[in-house]
């Protein structure tokens, strides 16, 4: 059985790397693999992340490269179809938001095809939106040497439900000059640790479930 993690190559603020959300989704992955392995008889194993996803609202910032919602979601049709000819069950374990239109198109379509196929967010409570205190803090968990420290700065912390409607017409640029929604100046490496443990729980918990809704996401 096979995890497959998948995140994008977006602009994270001036302060975290292009792939944060894939690394974020491969740590994940490789934390749920020790909780899942060998239970109940399974032998799951962690695929390479697709690393390029649907980020168009990232587009204002150099360093995106988005693929949009219907090429990833052509992907994913594909790739779940080739790797079920060998794989008796996927899971894709999902690192950034954009992506769930076509991870839920993608994997109902599978599953509809007859295939065993879920997914699964990275998700913690009181999360802030993009390059906050929640990934900065996850990053300097899982990845300290890639955070410049030294750049971090505050961005718009207003709720997302407020920032919607611009951020639909003119993307993140249209809320925040800096590419960033929330505070990163407060993360630190221990909120990382616990933060990144709930994201792991969560997805292995729902893995060991296996309950999927109408688009495949594991409850």
């Amino acid at each position: 059985m096979l995890i497959i993690p998948v995140g994008s190559t977006e602009q994270h603020g001036p302060h975290l790397p292009l792939d944060t959300d894939t690394r974020i989704a491969a740590a994940v992955a490789d934390a749920v693999l020790e909780r899942v392995n060998g239970a109940g008889g399974a032998d799951w194993m962690v695929a390479p992340p697709v690393c390029y996803g649907a980020s168009g609202e990232h587009e204002g910032f150099p360093g995106t490269v988005s693929i949009g919602t219907e090429a990833l979601r052509f992907l994913l049709v594909e790739y779940g179809r080739s790797a079920s000819s060998w794989a008796s069950r996927l899971v894709f374990v999902n690192g950034h938001g954009g992506n769930v239109e076509a991870l839920a198109a993608a994997v109902a379509l599978l599953r509809h095809e007859g295939r065993d196929v879920g997914w699964v967010p990275c998700i913690a409570a009181d999360a802030d939106a993009h390059a906050g205190h929640t990934e900065t803090s996850v990053l300097l968990h899982i990845s300290p040497g890639d955070v410049a420290v030294d750049d971090l700065v505050p961005g718009n912390t207003a709720p997302l439900a407020e920032l919607i409607p611009a951020m639909r017409s003119g993307g993140i640029a249209a809320v925040s000059a800096v590419g960033v929604l929330g505070d990163p100046t407060t993360a630190t490496a221990a909120d990382g640790e616990r933060i990144f443990a709930e994201m792991v729980d969560g997805c292995a918990v729902r893995m060991r479930r296996w309950h999927p809704d109408r688009n495949g996401m594991l409850r």
